[in-house]
């Protein structure tokens, strides 16, 4: 990962401390000592203090590693659900999904029932070379048992380097028995955009996440569908998208807006960026539809906002989650890293994505038969969420509300890539999909 992108918004966070030095000497301020219990030494002495008596008196002996980075951790999580040290392991997969490669198998996978469950395999890779299919249950990797156990665990021990070989035990519905597969891990590129082109020249459009690379995607999956069909409308699907590179998003927002304002950020109340479009972009000119649900965050929340606001697109689905902070990545000696909130991000009219999300313009409020009786957990419900700033929220927006679908099998278009997509959505059994695309083609009909 290319660690300085991040890091736009802390060079200016610690460069607004070296000016307020700077501003402090011109003013002819007298320098003072840092009173002792404002300093923070005094808290690094009663840290201190209290890893000594642990290592001396506890009842067996400590790894002095594991406390003090269990001491960073609880600092850090203690500020925010986003905000977060990593040790150097976790720092290397975060890099690697951000940077969208890595060494595995290739396979997307969910925790479900407490069993990981393949979503789908990624094309090409030895997952689905060996055969692996959606809805296979991983049960056993390497021969110890893998019910139970949390996701990113289980995803650390699937992957490795290129070469190295990992034993995967499936269990698979119709199935008689067990199955296990022997596979090479290999260095996984996982795309974050899948396109196809449907009935009528309308161009469909799925971000997965942002993460590097994903402008570039999106270019080349343009010019690939112009090959097929002159483009005439786009659905832009972002649902289940958790967001990812702040600039990768903007540049994507960008690619369907002509002019006006893609977001603001603000540090402490100041308005810190102001991002805006240029002219050019490669779907400025047609008609948009972009589909979120509850699990639209972040990221994709501020291409969502950035495209409602300036009219560039209806927006289909339900309220979204409502992350709207933004993290910097800092690389820390030893291989660790910190993923630290810097700023608040605000849409085009100055709404807060935070804690409150974007309202759509067509709500259809998502259904899970098979939980029926669980809400989806949003911003506002974790622990420690920063609260709104700024604009209150826009409860005004005059909505449509259409009844969603009854079966889950609405949900299942969104956990694949393009290919599972019909040409004709609106014959398919995804509801919120159809329903967009029959706006859009409305849409594109009424245009002159």
């Amino acid at each position: 990962m290319k660690t300085n992108r991040l890091l736009k918004g802390a060079l200016l966070t610690f460069a607004a401390f070296a000016g307020g030095a700077a501003m402090t000497a011109v003013s002819g301020h007298r320098a003072e000592a840092t009173p002792r219990d404002t300093s923070p030494y005094a808290a690094i002495g009663q840290l201190g203090r209290v890893l000594v008596e642990i290592e001396n008196d506890y009842v067996e002996p400590v790894d002095r590693t594991k406390l003090v980075n269990g001491a960073i951790s609880g600092m850090v999580a203690s500020l925010d659900p986003h905000s977060a040290y990593m040790p150097p392991q976790d720092f290397q997969v975060f890099e690697s999904d951000t940077e969208g490669k890595f060494g595995g198998v290739g396979v997307e996978v969910e925790a479900r029932d407490g069993t990981l469950v393949v979503m789908s395999p990624i094309e090409g890779s030895p997952a689905e070379r060996a055969g692996i299919q959606p809805g296979d249950r991983i049960v056993a990797i390497d021969g110890v048992d893998a019910t139970g156990s949390a996701l990113d665990k289980i995803v650390r021990r699937m992957r490795g380097v290129a070469g190295t070989h990992v034993k995967l035990t499936i269990k698979r519905e119709g199935a008689p028995a067990l199955m296990t597969f022997d596979l090479a891990r290999e260095e996984i590129h996982v795309p974050s955009v899948a396109a196809r082109m449907l009935d009528g020249g309308v161009a469909y459009v799925r971000v997965k996440q942002f993460q590097e690379h994903t402008h570039d995607e999106l270019l080349a999956a343009t010019a690939r569908l112009r090959k097929e069909s002159k483009i005439v409308g786009v659905v832009l699907d972002l649902r289940n998208d958790p967001g990812g590179l702040v600039d990768e998003s903007a540049e994507v927002a960008d690619e369907f807006l002509s002019s006006g304002t893609i977001y603001t950020t603000r540090h402490r109340g100041e308005v810190v960026d102001d991002v805006r479009a240029k002219s050019g972009g490669a779907f400025a000119e047609v008609p948009v539809v972009a589909l979120v649900n509850e699990y639209t965050a972040s990221a994709a929340e501020l291409v969502t906002g950035a495209l409602q606001d300036n009219g560039r697109a209806t927006v289909v689905g339900a309220n979204t989650f409502g992350k709207g902070s933004v993290q910097a990545i800092l690389g820390l000696p030893g291989g660790a890293g910190l993923r630290l909130t810097i700023a608040r991000y605000y849409t085009p009219s100055g709404h807060a994505i935070q804690g409150d999300g974007v309202h759509p313009d067509v709500v259809v409020e998502s259904t899970r038969v098979d939980v029926p009786t669980l809400p989806a957990t949003r911003e506002r419900d974790l622990e420690g969420a920063l609260a709104p700033e700024g604009a209150p929220k826009r409860d005004d927006r005059p909505n449509a509300t259409a009844p969603a679908s009854s079966t889950s099998a609405a949900d299942e278009t969104m956990r694949s890539d393009a290919r599972n997509v019909p040409r004709d959505p609106s014959k398919g059994a995804d509801f919120v999909l159809r329903m967009g695309y029959q706006i859009l083609r409305a849409r594109v009909a009424a245009k002159p």
